[in-house]
């Protein structure tokens, strides 16, 4: 094989690892409530009663994490992020410092929301591309609404 159909091959073969990911794979459903891809959560949001834990699943090659946005979180809900950290502030440093909160392909996330309101959240990493997301924790919500991940 000469250089050029060599480097050409090549090509083809980054192209594809570069697409692994891009999209939730049939085999990735049912054991999450939201998706991340490359850019977004999928659904953007989901509405639950409270009491009801809300299960993220990295479906993407990129690493991600979920942090909420400290001051949208409503009155009285405690702050919430992969890493586990207690301010928003402290996560945007855990990134910075070296991808601390990181979750990846295939990795999970759980909280469980106990606070009536609306628990937006966003990617450290990705929020400039508009990865955000939210969580709506209303009574008038059924025990199901976080069981089936679909694009909102």
């Amino acid at each position: 094989m000469d250089r050029r159909a060599f480097l050409g091959s090549l090509g083809s073969v980054a192209v594809a690892v570069g697409l692994a990911g891009c999209g939730q794979g049939s085999a990735d459903s049912g054991d999450y409530d939201v998706g991340m891809t490359t850019r977004k959560f999928t659904p953007a949001q989901v509405e639950v009663p409270p009491g009801t834990t809300v299960r993220w699943r990295n479906t993407s090659t990129h690493a991600h994490t979920v942090t909420a946005y400290e001051d949208s979180i409503p009155d009285g809900a405690a702050f919430w992020a992969t890493g586990e950290f207690d301010s928003q502030a402290a996560a945007e440093e855990g990134w910075l410092g070296g991808n601390e909160g990181a979750i990846y392909e295939g990795e999970t996330y759980e909280h469980t929301f106990e606070t009536v309101g609306t628990h937006s959240y966003f990617c450290i990493p990705h929020e400039a591309s508009g990865m955000v997301g939210a969580v709506v924790v209303s009574e008038d919500a059924t025990a199901g609404g976080a069981d089936t991940p679909t694009d909102a």
